[in-house]
């Protein structure tokens, strides 16, 4: 390993990436807190596997909407603007949501919305990053990110049983809504006002391009169709659109298995706490230039350990092969880092936000597939299925993958990249 490796510490040194990493952590935790609370009031309501992953899957599937009509604001907006517009929006829908009396049909049309401002908050998040941090220091923040965000998950997951079953449902949303006006004083107090990057880029032309939101959707789609290397990056991020299936089914899981509230946080915190360990292995134990080939093979692996819960294993085995399954799922980072080295900063926002929601929007439909799977034939299936199907897609991006990464080889024999170290 270089002596000359760059760590955490590194990162967090740069102020306006530890604002954003210190608003990003807290806000990630209410988020889990209130997605255990969401499925865990459904499911005492309904009893019903198909409702609590509907309800689950209502906190992915509008981001699709969100991403088409929302996520260029990144590029159009400064983002530092966008980041608290969106953050205080949230405050005020998730502290509807957590009114007591709240019908289940209001309260998921409130989340519908909350995840439709999630849309232009995430772009404008991700795009905002490589603003801040270059190179190797990127790829590693990206990491520590991510590493945080499965931390911040497996706090919400595996305290928000206990904690929901304390303070109730609707206290644990309050919760919620109170880390997004937190992040938004942060952000505020921390991140430098920059102008609107599409304006930067656009400074000086007489005619600049049309910037209404389905143009610049259509922009960012072509961008992405018409490069290999991001279509293929695109579909391995979207793989979690399989290997999110088991924490939409842990309640009737867990049921199954007779297991309750408790149990329901350890499984969904299982994939968060591999994924964390996965990712800092990644980082610290493989070189930067060998990383990208990993990404296949990882993602591959990432499926085997939940074709086994087809057994129906006991609840202590099913967390340990969610967790192992997480550990594979570390191979994300080095998409995300890919992607984003691969994207103009004028078009940034709007490939992030069409890729991010894509991946909201996937995971949703997953969990609601899966959802069905486990009401017809068990949750067990459901999540073996998911697995199966999820190892079957990876190999054959691995092969998209190499034949991408040649083609770009024999374009450019020497291509640079800020990310190497």
């Amino acid at each position: 390993m270089a002596s000359d490796r760059i760590t955490f510490a590194d990162v967090l040194r740069v102020r306006e990436f530890r604002v954003l990493w210190l608003a990003d952590a807290q806000s990630a935790a209410g988020d889990q807190l209130a997605r255990v609370a969401l499925s865990v009031l459904v499911f005492e309501r309904t009893a019903s596997a198909v409702l609590t992953a509907l309800a689950y899957a209502l906190t992915f599937l509008p981001a699709l909407i969100g991403g088409v009509l929302l996520s260029g604001l990144a590029d159009r907006l400064p983002r530092r603007r966008v980041l608290v517009g969106c953050d205080l929006v949230r405050v005020v829908l998730v502290g509807l949501m957590a009114l007591p009396g709240m019908s289940l049909w209001l309260l998921g049309g409130l989340l519908i919305l909350v995840v439709l401002v999630d849309a232009p908050f995430s772009a404008a998040d991700s795009a905002l990053v490589p603003d801040i941090l270059d190179g190797e220091h990127y790829v590693v923040a990206t990491g520590l990110r991510t590493i945080t965000n499965q931390l911040s998950q497996l706090a919400g997951f595996a305290g928000g049983g206990i904690v929901i079953a304390a303070i109730g449902a609707r206290a644990g949303l309050a919760v919620d809504a109170a880390t997004f006006a937190l992040s938004a004083l942060l952000i505020m107090a921390g991140v430098h006002a920059r102008p609107a990057p599409y304006s930067v880029a656009t400074e000086g032309h007489e005619h600049p391009p049309n910037t209404g939101m389905l143009s610049s959707f259509t922009g960012g789609v072509r961008l992405i169709w018409r490069n290999r290397k991001l279509r293929t990056l695109l579909a391995m991020a979207w793989l979690a659109g399989l290997y999110v299936v088991p924490e939409g089914v842990a309640a009737p899981y867990a049921d199954v298995l007779g297991g309750g509230a408790t149990a329901v946080g350890l499984l969904m915190a299982a994939m968060p706490a591999g994924t964390a360990l996965g990712t800092y292995l990644f980082l610290r134990c493989v070189r930067a230039q060998a990383r990208p080939r990993w990404m296949g093979p990882l993602a591959a692996v990432a499926g085997v350990p939940l074709v086994l819960c087809a057994g129906t294993p006991g609840i202590t085995a099913s967390v340990v092969l969610w967790a192992v399954s997480g550990l594979c799922f570390a191979y994300q980072v080095q998409v995300i880092a890919e992607f984003m080295r691969t994207v103009p900063d004028s078009q940034r926002g709007q490939a992030v936000g069409i890729a991010s929601s894509g991946l909201l929007a996937v995971q949703g439909l997953g969990v609601l597939l899966g959802g069905f799977v486990a009401g017809r034939w068990g949750t067990e299936w459901a999540v073996a299925g998911a697995g199966a199907l999820g190892a079957v897609f990876a190999l054959g991006l691995t092969s998209s993958w190499a034949r991408a990464s040649r083609d770009v080889e024999l374009a450019d024999p020497a291509p640079v990249t800020s990310a190497e170290s």
